[in-house]
Parts: structure tokens; C-alpha cells; sequence
């Protein structure tokens, strides 16, 4: 689950990261891509955090 995750917000890291590199061929639901990696990357973050804490 954890390696799924980790996959799906590389790819929508290297979205965002296109859109920075080249602003013009940014597709039209970059802002959408955008909200969601840092919504997701802020959930996985807390998650592991947690979860490694809850183990020690």
C-alpha cells in the first residue's frame, strides 16, 4: 500500500514539476493535479509520522 502510494505521488510530482519546467504545455487541469499531489503528500507525510511514532 505504502509503495502504491508513493507511485501515484512521483507521477503527480512529476506533473507538477513539467508545469514548472514548462509553463506553456501545462494541461488545463494543472491546478487540479497540483491541489491533490500537495493534499496528498501533506496526508502521507502526517500518516507516516504518526504511524512511526505509534511503533517506538
Amino acid at each position: 500500500m505504502k509503495k502504491t502510494v508513493l507511485i501515484i505521488l512521483l507521477i503527480l510530482n512529476a506533473v507538477v514539476l513539467l508545469g514548472q519546467i514548462w509553463p506553456e504545455g501545462v494541461p488545463p487541469f494543472a491546478r487540479v493535479v497540483n491541489i491533490i499531489f500537495l493534499i496528498g503528500s501533506f496526508l502521507f507525510f502526517i500518516r507516516t509520522f504518526i504511524g512511526d511514532k505509534t511503533k517506538n
